[in-house]
């Protein structure tokens, strides 16, 4: 039955399927990877420095040791032989050995491992280090910091947007505002915790780890140890939680898989909340300067946007998110800049639409004051800069449906009744506000592999090293397979999270349903066209003579237009076969034949985005209504309105679910999330879950999600645009925008907290 969470399928759209999982996990069925079972596992424990900048003079493990229990410690003097990872080549960070030079608060310092996790705890707060400590730099302004044009230092970003002159176009244009915003760091908190469980059998090494890439996984851990990968098994079948915080390897992996060579017994670990934020990765924060000019008719003429990120002190990560800022609107003339900013923290990483989410913040909510600035309405000053081709190199959009899914939010919202007027609307002591901005992200596809295996009866395995974080990846696989090989979708048993399995690419970049389900269909119609073959071919049997191109498969039967059918059964009772199994590799266009055996290899490539002779986005529009309480400045978001186009929707009940706690997220994003960074110490404050701020119930009232048609043949052989990333994305500026429609008052630096209205 069709209700919200479960929409009812539109064209071109999948049936609201029920998760495949979903049982397993409300059960405690599903076995992530810290509840794996192992023989007679020692526990491991971290400690992590407490200073930002230095080096370690001296560790006093006497007290440690001293503990009942401890079977080994590990930390610089007896680790120096694992190999180094670089940065940006499987590992998310190039801070990796245990010392003894120190380069961010929190880096482990040493493992210690016992027979049980509280003498591993107990014996973790007796290692005692003495440092020479040096003052760190903080974050943006603290002495000390360096900064580099990030197009000189990042291979990702060498060449970033820029079309006509800007300079002129900014210096003529009639209207123009120049203004600067500012994001947080945000740290992902997911409910699972940093884990890690290494087994050894002989020369074979197994790990347990939450995984959004375990085929990277893999490849890096065996480089790290110096062994074959061949010799190395990743097994993550569920992942409670990543956003982008599991996606490359992390220091402690290679420690845990060391440790447990080093006792010849399995080793486990869970690092704790506080932990997880500096021995994992985060959203840098950022600032921006942004300057638009445009025409007294609303026509944009040009665009200039500067970026700001932070970095660890070695590493050049960079979000670089006007790759993606400059391809929306026709600005005319474009000119950008990132820069990457050097200080003494731990290096960020991917966090849920990492580039899009700070830079089209900054642009959203600019374009919402030149929308003022002219008068306008901000949704119709975006029609007036709606375009179907990038302004960069004029290149078209493989299909564009932003402004249907303005209409079909504004009718559903009651934009039409907005008094433009600041401040102009009020509810008793409540101030009133409408906001909107635009939600957009990159269409993503990479190569991946599948197997498919098919039986007389119509059972199916699939078996795909994807990755299920959450996002119903075992149910849209599922699906995609049961559609091609006309069969129920309860016959299909489906295999992901294990590098025994065919590669699929990361769990990021929205790009999982795309690509998985790409290879999937691919390998589903090399076993259609053996069956089409064996039927059409026959002496005998009702197909026989036909064109295999008059055929489908429906109900465990190849059927033909006409109604005539044979079943499965038959068939394969004609090819004297117990089993059909095909496997086959899907290498997108724009990728060379090579990027599977890269992929096999732990290395990435996908295409799609900005990049190629069509831009390719999934596009929607959010409206926001806010309340700010006129004496306390409280503030209150009765209700989102979001409508979203990405090509085809495997599953309204799945999708409908990322985009709605997309949304969510974007609230968190824009009143509450920030971890609070002492300057002095360059050390996070709020490092867990009862100070770093996150939406609960109270926070999230009405969120209304509304699934806009569109067909793209274009993306990718599945249709997919992929949406796990974009609901996020517009929601923060649409608050902003809000905020200042319901108060006059502009805050361009989030997060937005009464504070902030009441210092305005």
């Amino acid at each position: 039955m069709a209700n919200a969470a479960a929409p009812t399928p539109k064209a071109n759209m999948g049936p609201a399927a029920p998760r495949i999982d979903a049982r397993l996990k409300v059960t405690g069925q599903a076995h992530y990877p810290s509840d794996t079972p192992v023989g007679n596992p020692a526990f491991a424990v971290l400690v992590t420095s407490a200073i930002a900048r230095g080096r370690i003079e001296r560790l006093d493990l006497d007290g440690a040791r001293a503990v009942p229990g401890v079977l080994d410690i590990l930390t610089h003097e007896n680790t120096g032989d694992l190999n180094d990872v670089k940065f940006g080549h499987g590992s998310g960070t190039s801070i990796e050995d245990l010392g003894p030079e120190i380069q961010q608060a929190g880096q482990i310092i040493a493992v210690v491992v016992a027979d049980t996790f509280e003498a591993a705890t107990e014996a973790a707060s007796g290692v005692k280090p003495a440092y020479s400590e040096q003052t760190p730099s903080a974050t943006f302004g603290s002495q000390g910091v360096t900064q580099e044009d990030a197009t000189k230092v990042s291979p990702q970003h060498k060449h970033l947007p820029q079309a006509g002159d800007a300079e002129a176009a900014l210096a003529g244009a009639p209207v123009v505002i120049d203004v600067e915003y500012e994001t947080p760091t945000q740290h992902h908190n997911p409910m699972e915790l940093f884990t890690t469980t290494c087994a050894w059998t002989g020369d074979r090494l197994t790990v347990y780890e939450p995984s959004q890439f375990v085929y990277g996984l893999k490849n890096g851990v065996a480089h790290r140890l110096g062994i074959d990968p061949d010799k190395v098994r990743v097994v993550s079948s569920y992942v409670g939680g990543a956003f982008g915080s599991k996606g490359t390897m992390t220091p402690r992996t290679a420690m845990i898989a060391l440790a447990a060579r080093r006792l010849n017994r399995p080793v486990k670990l869970v690092a704790t909340r506080a932990q997880g934020f500096t021995i994992a990765t985060y959203r840098a924060e950022t600032r921006h300067h942004i300057r638009l000019g445009a025409a007294r008719d609303g026509k944009l003429v040009g665009y200039s946007h500067e970026g700001f990120e932070v970095s660890s002190r070695p590493d050049a990560y960079v979000v670089a998110g006007v790759e993606d800022s400059a391809q929306i609107y026709a600005f005319g003339a474009v000119a950008t800049k990132v820069n990457i900013v050097h200080a003494d923290r731990n290096t960020p990483g991917y966090m849920r639409s990492p580039p899009v989410v700070p830079y089209i913040y900054a642009l959203e909510s600019a374009m919402d004051e030149m929308a003022q600035k002219l008068g306008m309405d901000p949704i119709e000053f975006r029609r007036v800069n709606d375009t179907m081709t990038s302004p960069i190199g004029n290149r078209p959009y493989s299909s564009r449906s932003l402004m249907t899914c303005y209409d079909q939010a504004a009718a559903a919202f009651g934009w039409k009744d907005r008094n433009p007027q600041p401040g102009s609307t009020r509810d008793g002591d409540w101030l009133v506000g409408y906001g909107c901005a635009t939600a957009v992200y990159p269409t993503h596809t990479g190569p991946a592999a599948a197997r498919v295996r098919l039986k007389p009866n119509g059972e199916a395995r699939v078996q795909i090293a994807a990755h299920e974080i959450g996002n119903g990846a075992y149910t849209v696989i599922g699906q995609m397979a049961a559609e091609r090989l006309g069969i129920d979708l309860a016959s299909v048993t489906v295999e992901i999270g294990d590098s025994r399995l065919p590669p699929a690419p990361v769990a990021g970049g929205s790009n999982t349903t795309a690509s998985s389900c790409s290879a999937v269909l691919k390998t589903c119609d090399l076993i259609r066209a053996r069956l089409f073959h064996a039927a059409v071919t026959a002496n005998d049997g009702p197909l026989a003579g036909r064109s295999a191109d008059d055929l489908t498969l429906r109900d465990v039967q190849i059927a033909a237009n006409d109604g005539t059918g044979e079943s499965f059964a038959d068939v394969f009772k004609r090819m004297g076969v117990a089993i059909i199994e095909e496997y086959a590799e899907f290498v997108p266009n724009g990728l060379k034949p090579q990027a599977i055996a890269d992929l096999y290899a732990g290395k990435l490539a996908m295409v799609g985005g900005s990049h190629g002779e069509k831009v390719m986005y999934a596009m929607g529009a959010e409206l926001v209504e806010v309340r700010v309480h006129a004496l306390t400045r409280e503030i209150r978001v009765p209700r989102i309105v979001g409508a979203f186009a990405a090509g085809r929707l495997m599953n309204t009940r799945t999708v409908h679910s990322q985009l709605m706690g997309g949304m969510i997220w974007g609230i968190s994003s824009a009143l509450h999330e920030a971890t609070e960074i002492d300057p002095r110490y360059a050390r996070y404050v709020n490092d867990n879950l009862a100070d770093y701020m996150i939406p609960v119930n109270a926070d999230v009232d009405q969120v209304q999600v509304i699934l806009v048609s569109e067909v793209d043949h274009d993306v990718n052989p599945a249709g997919v645009k992929g949406l796990g990333e974009l609901a996020n994305v517009g929601t923060a500026a649409a608050i902003a925008n809000a905020i200042h429609h319901a108060t006059g008052i502009r805050i361009r630096k989030l997060p937005i907290r009464l504070e902030k209205l009441l210092q305005a």
